[in-house]
């Protein structure tokens, strides 16, 4: 959906299509949107007294559209249950991936991501990538660094550390990581830990503890704490919900 689109989809949009996505939610339905697909949510009346997003673009159209929406420009995608909003296009995909692993877990929505050779999961919070100037080009990259916080989660490490394995000050290798990963290192990590505790919680019968040790969190008082903040619910609820029957 192009920005012209966007300018003009409250008032060109069928009301039939309008009064389906409507009755879909009121049966209990989720919709998402991808990029400026939310003004149509919004034309529906879905956006009302919702947090959402849009590219970053259009964020401030969308705000004017819609002034009942709390529009938020700056985040990949956001859960408003049971509406979910995306940015650009491959925000979409991270939404997409983020209700997968939402209904059908972690291995499901990680086998997707595989097949189509994209990240497994971005944090809805992430900065979206906007206009800047244009880096002075280098021979280096952190594909290295990250394959190696990936393989090293239970590890604690620090930014200096790991600006030392980039051959960077600690400085450029924070600013270089924002903008190659659309957040900080720290933000990363935990994230990444996030994701290998809920996998350990739906395929192993590892206690809290152990998980907390094995995902990098350390103990398991530490891992209730993000876990609450990052999927607000606990490990034990998580396990119930998610754990696969053939673990």
């Amino acid at each position: 959906m192009s920005g012209d689109m966007a300018r003009c989809a409250s008032s060109e949009l069928p009301e039939p299509l309008l009064a389906a996505l409507r009755d879909g939610v009121e049966r209990g339905a989720r919709v998402l949107s991808v990029c400026t697909g939310a003004f149509i949510l919004g034309a529906a009346g879905l956006l009302d007294g919702r947090r959402c997003t849009t590219h970053w673009r259009y964020a401030g159209e969308l705000a004017r559209a819609f002034p009942a929406a709390r529009v938020d420009p700056s985040v990949l995608y956001v859960d408003d249950e049971p509406v979910i909003t995306s940015a650009g296009t491959a925000a979409g995909i991270d939404a997409c991936l983020y209700l997968v692993r939402k209904e059908q877990g972690s291995r499901v929505a990680n086998a997707i991501a595989r097949r189509m050779v994209v990240p497994p999961h971005r944090d809805g919070g992430q900065a979206q990538y906007v206009e800047r100037p244009v880096a002075e080009p280098v021979a280096d990259t952190l594909s290295d660094v990250i394959g190696w916080m990936e393989r090293h989660l239970d590890e604690q490490v620090t930014v200096c550390e790991l600006a030392g394995r980039a051959a960077m000050s600690a400085r450029t290798f924070a600013r270089r990581f924002v903008q190659e990963t659309g957040t900080t290192p720290q933000r990363w990590l935990t994230g990444q830990r996030i994701l290998l505790a809920q996998q350990l919680l739906e395929e192993s019968d590892a206690t809290v503890d152990v998980v907390a040790e094995r995902s990098g969190f350390g103990n398991a008082t530490a891992l209730r704490h993000h876990f609450r903040l990052w999927r607000a619910t606990t490990p034990h609820a998580y396990r119930r919900q998610f754990r696969d029957p053939a673990a």
